[in-house]
């Protein structure tokens, strides 16, 4: 008994040594350490920049929403993540929608841990011993849980799991939306209230997107992510992104996406044993700045409408069964200003059990078609510009054209045989396609003999006529400040034939955009500078807070791409062929004759095929008044009739282009009177 009472005596007076060295050598670091705190920088996102139309009228805004975030921990507690998970669960009402299947299986095994430890095997436990090893066991138990199993999971569980999924889903003390969907007040001031029983939960105001204008220019503003792409994760996070920023990932919102973010709201996080202690602000935040673009928000519903009705009246004919889309774009040839990009696609709904229009406004750029002789314009120029016609002598005999081994090839209008010699300008009047034939052959070096094979050198005229197509705006890009532009498809020079130049000289071998033509029937109205296409017409600062619009940040100033190879007076001749399309008796454009816009152009007829069936594009290109112009235009309808006998012609580019230019100057009109009547008001 002495010895045992003499080995307790010792161990104590061991542990009273022990602890009065902790507690008077190392007593003061031990309280250093404990009281010891980190302070972490986080960035928090603020609103997107707002974008305007050009007579700033707001086309696309802001719209808070009340909502409930979690700051992880630096160093979270799964245990305590699930409390706070389950408090919060019994405040809030979660949607569940987004719960996957493994997130169930986690969840199970997580509120499941002896039932989940007993699917593993004593000899399991024993091989996959270790660390280095626990997600080789935890992925045997994963693939063990049960459809019974994840039954059991009630409704209650279901949300409490949707909650801890948000929890988990964000990154170390950097705050979380949890929900910010339908919260309501009732629950916003409850979980205010309890704040201090919600550890890392807070309350606050978020926000999301509104298109104020609905689908009107829809695929034109873009969109955003719900967080960094994974494709180009690395790419933000190295420009100051975090992983849960929302980011532009289509056309306005993503062209634009360093005007548009806006400055992060910069706060500190004091936190002690990796809890948030206080936050302080370093650096406030600040909405993106705004866009005000070229687009006339009017004028483009105005148009949008004009496309829908003409599709739905053109569809009740006969021979329009593939017809479903047609494009629209208004540009300012003198600065190349985009004034309406309207597109139009008419789809079968499969929810809705019907048929209905969406927004097809980036087709202007991001698809092509075959046009026809709306492109006869660029071939007469590029004929002058190669030397191919004779400014002095510009009359060719338009006559049916015998190539050996061909089939005969002619203009419409000559198929019986009535030749008539033609100027450069009744030959665009009357849409000659020998005129431009004989063009192209004069470009590839060769010379028209009946019944002689076509002597041409194709790979030379193939790259004269692209390479003067292009100081137009045609098979290049034009430059538009937005993404995915596309060229159209060009045919392989290689592999085609010599009497495929003939085709292209009339628009029937390569395709273009509908952007494209309008830029080439602007730089044909401007006397022959090609302009740059912007949608961008101002970046403001952001306004008040009162809704009024900001200061100037940069203004977009036209830029001239490049000015065609040609003389003045050689562009002012296809100006007046144009002129007489649409005025000349003869002209394929007399449609417009008697308008009062007085408007000059061109139409184009396109034989194609769309789903193994032979169709008709029709396509328009026009700019008005003609003595001084202000909006240049271009109508491509794809598969606007089928090729059949006996016809089933229509002409909604022609009904189209019409209403389109009579609504752009009937509200230039009603603008001026507005204006009038205001200046008398305030006389």
């Amino acid at each position: 008994m002495n010895m045992l009472f003499f080995i307790v005596f010792l161990l104590f007076a061991i542990l009273i040594l022990r602890l009065g060295v902790i507690q008077i050598v190392y007593g003061e670091d031990a309280k250093r350490e404990i009281e010891r705190t980190d302070d972490v920088t986080v960035s928090t996102s603020t609103p997107r920049g707002l974008i305007y139309d050009k007579n700033l009228k707001l086309l696309v805004d802001n719209k808070p929403r009340k909502a409930i975030t979690y700051t992880p921990a630096k160093t979270p507690n799964q245990k305590e993540t699930l409390e706070t998970a389950e408090a919060l669960a019994k405040i809030i009402k979660q949607d569940t929608d987004k719960i996957t299947e493994r997130d169930k299986i986690d969840f199970w095994i997580l509120k499941n841990p002896k039932e989940a430890e007993a699917k593993i095997t004593k000899e399991e436990k024993e091989k996959y011993e270790g660390k280095e090893n626990e997600s080789e066991m935890y992925k045997l138990q994963r693939e063990r849980v049960t459809e019974e199993e994840l039954a059991s999971l009630s409704q209650e569980d279901l949300e409490v799991l949707a909650i801890y999924r948000e929890f988990t889903s964000g990154y170390a003390l950097v705050p979380q939306i949890v929900k910010n969907d339908n919260v309501t007040k009732e629950e916003l001031a409850f979980v205010s209230e309890h704040l201090s029983l919600l550890p890392g939960v807070d309350t606050t105001t978020d926000w999301e997107r509104q298109y104020v204008f609905k689908d009107t220019l829809r695929s034109i503003l873009g969109g955003i992510t719900s967080g960094l792409p994974a494709e180009n994760i690395d790419y933000y996070l190295s420009r100051g992104y975090s992983r849960n920023d929302r980011v532009g990932k289509s056309y306005l919102e993503l062209q634009y996406e360093d005007v548009l973010r806006g400055q992060k709201e910069k706060v500190k996080n004091v936190t002690r044993s990796g809890n948030v202690l206080e936050t302080v602000l370093l650096q406030e935040g600040m909405r993106g700045k705004d866009l005000v673009l070229t687009i006339d928000i009017e004028l483009q519903q105005a148009v949008d409408k004009i496309i829908e009705e003409a599709l739905i009246n053109t569809k009740r004919k006969g021979g329009t069964g593939l017809l479903d889309r047609a494009f629209v774009v208004l540009m300012d040839p003198n600065t190349g200003e985009i004034l309406s990009l309207s597109g139009k696609q008419y789809l079968y709904n499969e929810e809705k059990g019907k048929y209905e229009f969406t927004d097809f406004a980036a087709g202007n750029f991001t698809t092509s078609y075959v046009v026809g002789s709306s492109v006869k314009g660029a071939t007469v120029l590029t004929g002058y510009m190669t030397g191919a016609i004779n400014p002095n002598n510009t009359s060719i005999l338009d006559e049916p054209l015998h190539i050996l081994k061909t089939p005969v090839k002619s203009s419409w209008f000559n198929r019986g045989g009535n030749n008539v010699y033609l100027t450069d300008r009744q030959a665009l009047a009357r849409s000659s396609n020998v005129y431009m034939f004989k063009t192209a052959i004069a470009i590839g070096g060769g010379q028209y003999r009946r019944n002689q094979p076509l002597g041409i050198d194709k790979e030379l005229a193939f790259s004269e006529m692209r390479n003067h197509f292009g100081q137009l705006g045609l098979g290049v890009r034009t430059g538009i400040d937005l993404p995915g532009e596309q060229i159209g498809y060009q045919g392989n020079v290689e592999t085609a034939e010599p009497g495929k130049v003939l085709d292209f000289s009339i628009g029937q071998f390569d395709t273009f955009t509908p952007l494209q033509l309008a830029q080439y029937v602007s730089t044909i109205a401007n006397g022959g500078y090609r302009m740059q296409p912007q949608i961008v017409k101002e970046i403001r600062e952001p306004g008040d807070k009162d809704g009024g619009i900001g200061p100037l940040a940069q203004a977009m100033e036209p830029k001239v791409l490049n000015k065609v190879e040609t003389s003045k007076e050689i562009v002012e001749r296809v100006q007046q062929g144009f002129w007489e399309v649409f005025h000349s008796p003869r002209g394929t454009g007399k449609f417009f004759k008697d308008k009062p816009y007085r408007a000059a152009g061109k139409t184009g007829t396109a034989e194609t095929r769309e789903q193994g069936t032979d169709v008709w594009n029709l396509t328009l290109v026009a700019y008005a008044p003609y003595e001084n112009p202000e909006v240049a235009m271009s109508v491509v309808v794809p598969s606007a009739y089928l090729n059949v006998r006996g016809g089933a012609e229509n002409q909604i580019n022609s009904e189209i282009g019409d209403k389109v230019l009579q609504a752009y100057f009937d509200l230039k009109a009603n603008r001026g009177k507005e204006d009038k009547n205001e200046d008398n008001v305030e006389d």
